[in-house]
């Protein structure tokens, strides 16, 4: 036979504060973690695989170049991380477009158009603009590539390697 718990009005308003509580907070990490991680293919793969061992913020806290990003994921793969070859590429995908350096001066088309968010074509205008004036030394020198959206360098601002 269960006893009945019988609770004073200051122990129920206890513990439906520290219930309240205990709400906000999971709310508000949930927020942060949605936050910090932009919507896209690969994400809901990276929140799953990089939440065994460590909290994915903490896998995130450091950017890369793609290739480091590659052998950051075949190390977590050797240290017993699971996926499927499909969820492996697409948090690759999502961790070079979202997490990664960018070298502005070095990269390929289709590394820039991948890293920036925009089209093949205005990455190929990158590319032309560094060949026929020279090297980016500056966001702004970045910002006068004709069709080149400044709100998505802005915006990146923080990646960038000149």
């Amino acid at each position: 036979m269960i006893a009945a718990m019988v609770c004073s009005p200051r122990v129920t308003l206890f513990i439906g504060s520290a219930t309240l509580l205990t709400a906000i907070l999971s709310a508000e990490t949930s927020q942060t973690t949605s936050s910090k991680f932009p919507e896209g293919p690969g994400k809901a793969a990276l929140l799953k695989m990089c939440s065994d061992c460590h909290g994915p913020e903490s896998a995130v806290g450091q950017l890369k170049t793609r290739e480091e990003w590659s052998k950051t994921l075949d190390e977590m793969a050797a240290n017993g991380a699971q996926g499927t070859d499909e969820e492996w590429n697409q948090v690759l995908d999502y961790l070079d477009k979202n997490f990664s350096l960018i070298l502005v001066n070095k990269a390929d088309a289709k590394q820039l158009a991948n890293t920036l968010d925009v089209q093949q074509a205005t990455g190929e205008a990158i590319v032309k603009h560094r060949e026929e004036h020279g090297r980016f030394a500056t966001i702004d020198d970045l910002k006068n590539v004709p069709g080149l959206d400044a709100a998505k360098v802005e915006a990146r601002k923080d990646r960038f390697v000149f």
